[in-house]
This record gives structure tokens, C-alpha cells and sequence, in this order.
């Protein structure tokens, strides 16, 4: 059951395409544990087998020895839980069961990977043919590398099935997965180079993933970076820990327990160089008759009914004095007066905590429809002091699908280069069209805002109030020639109205109507 990869990158959906049509009458949710397991499965099997043979070929090294995996910072895989070990018995109807105790034999051997792994593949629901033919499906991963290696392959397959699960889950999909295109724009906003990064609502890790690439992208070290992140749902914790993995990224200090991030904060003292989160949005009963006296909220006790703030008020409490957060939010954070909410977004903006708002458009995520807004904050600015930039973004992007639409490469961009050339005060790329030049405000799209103008909209933060709406492209023709076109057009039309009335009183008439 090959799957072709090809120059426009359909391989990954072509994979998924094959391997969804073995889920048959199993939940989007339960079968993406069976999938990305395997995955898993896989590569850490493929760097097991690239660094026993290297052992082998040594005379001085043994290849079984637990040891020598250790020292190479790669899982070892004990002989049971082997790829090619399991391949061979994939057509057999103990195949459930052999791939649990896999799991089980790998948890052991790796103390790190403790109660990470599923097992799930010996339940009765789960069809055993159909599962020996995915693992035929995950098996060609490592036929089709062409330009990179197979464990490369299986990182980015890892995360594209990820998204496309979160898509088949809807509305709980989307409380594991935010979408790459808004993960990429966050990152490449806030440069997460060197320090600690946190993510107090980490889902299935994809901040760090990004965060991790954009290191590499800019040949930085990825030992540079150390990351910080908690999570309340142990299955998509688990699926960070492997997520986390395949990358090669240390989770150590990624951690989940049932309280959540609000109740019992992991990471008490931990003051970060970068945040970067999607917390849920507006969040109801987070905790608030507990927390009243709470330390984090030093802008005011953010409402019962609504977290938003208390989200904000926990990252920058644990944001470090030169700090910088990217967060995205329900739009209402941006205009909310409920329940003292706008005299804490008051009080943040006073204190010249706001660096950045990006509108966004609709149709982004996948556990809503309703339009969000990044927000970038920053501690000890050092440029733009008194100022914020405000960006509206809302009109664009692309329609990925029928329901959801992502940006593009262009758009994230645009966007970015925006931001920097107004924090380098006109010392790097600007212009929407992705020009060199200084910053300018861009109506419609972009104005840097100060304290005062925030003021005078009563501290409401709607990137359109500030932006305006664009104007019109000057066609070049004079306005008296298009009044007099208008009003040709206007007369003929009127015209052809009354010769029409004419038309159906005499066909009434016809028939003995009068009007």
C-alpha cells in the first residue's frame, strides 16, 4: 500500500488519505492515538536501527548495550518493540496485542517516555487487519524520503496528522492543535532565539516545534533554548511528549496534572525570556473563588466568568523584566468592560505592557469560527516607549477548505516585517507589499498608536479603530465625468423601469385588467 510522494508535497495528505480510510467505525479522537503511536513507533525505531548499526560496524561497541544509546541521546528500543520485528507480524490477529507490549517494553527501557505511550492497539474494536495494513502504510515513510532523512519525514508527517485530526475532531480538536500558520506568525513576531520559552496551555506542542524550527531556520543553537509548559489533559499531553520527541526537543519541564495551570501553577518561580500560548477562550469557572488573593493579578481580579484576563495576568506575572509574549485571544478582551475587565486592560496599558495587537480573520481555528487577536506584550521596552502598534489582519489569508481558511507564507510575512520595521524604527523591511523601506502607518492595515490616542478611545484595543478603512484606488478619472457617468447610467436605467410598466399595463389590459 505505497503512497507516491510528489514535487507540490501531497505526500502527507496523500499518507493521511490512506491511513483514514482504515479507521472505518473508530472516532476521529480515539483512532488519532492508534496513528500517531505508530508513528512514534517508527521513529524512534528508525534511530535506534541508524545508531545500532553504526555500534554494529564497531568492534569496540556493543550495539545492545543501553548505555551507549544514552550517551547519544537516543530512546533504546528493546528487540520485542523493533520496527522490522513488528512489520513481520503485522498480518498475524495477535498484532494488538504485540504492539501494547511493545509500547509496555519501551516505557520500561525509557524512564522519560513513562505512561506516555498508548496502549490501545489490542482492544477489540479496533480491526486487526486494518491495523497490520497501516503499519504497511507507516512503513513506506522510509521508502519515500527522497532529499531528507526517514525520521525528518516522519517529524513532519507526525505534525501534519496531527492538524488533520484536530480538523476531524472539530471543536475538541481544536483544543490540542493550533494552527501552523498562526503558531509560525507568533514566532516569527516575538524571535524566540535563546532563553527560556513557556507555554502555560501547551496542547500537543506545537509553540515549541515552531519555536525549535525557527532557531534552526536562523542558525541558531537549539541547546540555546529550554522550554517550560503545562497541560491538564493527560491524552494530549502524551501527544506533546511525542510530538516533543520526534523533534529531539528536551520535555523534562513539560508537565500536566488534573488542577490545571490556574490551581496548581508547575512553574511557580519560573520567569521566562518568551511566551507563547493559545489558552482556551473565554473560559468560564477557572478557579476564580479560590484564587481572589492571587499574587498573578496585579492589573486587577480578573471575572468568574471569563479567564481571558487571567490568562494574560499568569504569563506576564512569569514573563522576565525584558521579556516578550505572544497570546491569542477572544476578540472580547479587546473591548470588554464586564465585570472589571476593562479597567484591568486599563491598567496593562498604562503600565506600556501592550507592544502589538494583530486582528485576525475568521475561520482560523478549529474549535471556533469567531475571529481572535494576537496580542504581543512586552516588559522593559526599550523602543516605541508610550506606543502601540495595531495591525488589522481580518480580511486576510486563504480558504484552506470549505470552513477554514489559514494564512499564507506572504501574509505571515507582511505581517511580521510590519512589526519589526516599526520596533527598529525604520532601520528594516517594511511596506505590505514587502518592500525595503522605513515604517509607515498604512491606513487600513497598520497605525502606530501612543498612550494618549489609546486614551481617547476609552483603552478599547479594535485594531480597526485606529487603522481606519483603506482608501479607494484612485482610477484617475475626474470625479465630474464619474457623477455625469452615474447619472447616464442612473436615467437609462429609470428609463428602461417605466418602458417596462408600459409593457405590463398593456398586456394586463389585454386580459381585462386595468391599472
Amino acid at each position: 500500500m505505497a503512497v507516491e510522494n510528489n514535487s507540490n508535497n501531497n505526500f502527507e495528505a496523500a499518507l493521511f488519505k490512506t491511513a483514514d480510510k482504515l479507521r472505518k467505525n473508530i472516532d476521529a479522537a480515539e483512532y488519532k492515538n492508534v496513528v500517531l503511536g505508530l508513528i512514534f513507533l517508527k521513529y524512534i525505531s528508525d534511530s535506534f536501527q541508524e545508531l545500532f548499526e553504526r555500534l554494529e560496524a564497531d568492534e569496540y561497541s556493543d550495539p545492545e548495550d543501553r548505555d551507549e544509546y544514552i550517551a547519544e541521546n537516543c530512546f533504546f528500543v528493546p528487540e520485542i518493540a523493533r520496527w522490522k520485528s513488528l512489520q513481520a507480524k503485522a498480518k498475524l490477529p495477535e498484532i494488538g496485542i504485540a504492539l501494547d507490549d511493545a509500547m509496555a517494553a519501551i516505557e520500561k527501557e525509557n524512564p522519560e517516555l513513562k505512561n506516555v505511550l498508548p496502549l490501545v492497539y489490542g482492544k477489540p474494536n479496533l480491526d486487526k487487519a486494518s491495523l497490520g495494513q497501516l503499519i504497511d502504510v507507516i512503513s513506506d515513510i522510509e521508502l519515500k524520503a527522497q532529499d531528507e532523512s526517514s525520521k525528518d519525514l516522519l517529524g513532519r508527517v507526525y505534525e501534519y496528522f496531527l492538524g488533520e485530526f484536530a480538523n476531524a475532531e472539530g471543536k475538541k480538536g481544536g483544543q490540542f492543535y493550533t494552527p501552523k500558520s498562526i503558531v509560525k506568525l507568533m514566532v516569527e513576531m516575538i524571535e524566540p532565539y535563546k532563553g527560556r520559552v513557556y507555554d502555560p496551555a501547551c496542547g500537543s506542542g506545537g509553540m515549541f516545534v515552531m519555536s525549535e524550527k525557527f532557531v534552526q531556520e536562523h542558525q541558531g543553537n537549539i541547546q540555546d533554548i529550554t522550554i517550560y509548559g503545562q497541560e491538564s489533559n493527560q491524552t494530549t499531553w502524551k501527544l506533546s511528549k511525542m510530538n516533543l520527541a520526534i523533534r529531539n526537543i528536551n520535555s523534562q519541564f513539560v508537565a500536566w496534572n488534573t488542577e490545571g495551570t490556574f490551581l496548581k501553577d508547575m512553574n511557580p518561580d519560573l520567569k521566562a525570556d518568551y511566551i507563547l500560548a493559545n489558552p482556551p477562550f473565554n473560559q468560564s469557572e477557572w478557579g476564580q473563588d479560590i484564587l481572589q488573593e492571587d499574587g498573578r493579578w496585579k492589573y486587577g481580579v480578573p471575572p468568574a466568568g471569563n479567564a481571558n484576563f487571567a490568562w494574560m495576568q499568569h504569563m506576564l506575572y512569569h514573563l522576565a523584566p525584558n521579556g516578550v509574549m505572544a497570546t491569542v485571544l477572544a476578540n472580547g478582551s479587546l473591548s470588554s468592560n464586564t465585570s472589571g475587565e476593562g479597567e484591568i486592560r486599563k491598567n496593562i496599558v498604562k503600565a506600556d505592557l501592550v507592544d502589538c495587537i494583530v486582528a485576525l480573520p475568521k475561520q482560523l481555528f478549529y474549535n471556533t469560527g469567531i475571529p481572535a487577536t494576537i496580542w504581543i506584550l512586552r516588559r522593559g521596552k526599550e523602543v516605541r516607549r508610550g506606543e502601540t502598534l495595531f495591525i488589522d489582519a481580518s480580511e486576510m489569508g486563504f480558504m484552506k477548505d470549505r470552513v477554514h481558511r489559514e494564512f499564507a507564507l506572504d501574509d505571515i510575512k507582511t505581517i511580521e516585517q510590519a512589526y519589526h520595521s516599526w520596533r527598529a524604527l525604520g532601520f528594516s523591511p517594511s511596506g505590505r507589499d514587502g518592500s525595503e523601506g522605513v515604517y509607515e502607518d498604512i491606513k487600513g492595515f497598520c497605525k502606530s498608536a501612543s498612550l494618549a490616542d489609546i486614551e481617547k478611545h476609552s483603552f478599547v484595543l479594535t485594531p480597526g479603530r485606529y487603522v481606519g478603512i483603506p482608501d479607494e484606488e484612485d482610477d484617475g478619472i475626474p470625479f465630474e465625468d464619474k457623477m455625469k457617468d452615474l447619472t447616464t447610467t442612473l436615467a437609462a436605467q429609470m428609463q428602461k423601469e417605466k418602458e417596462l410598466d408600459e409593457q405590463i399595463k398593456t398586456q394586463l389590459a389585454k386580459i381585462g385588467f386595468e391599472l
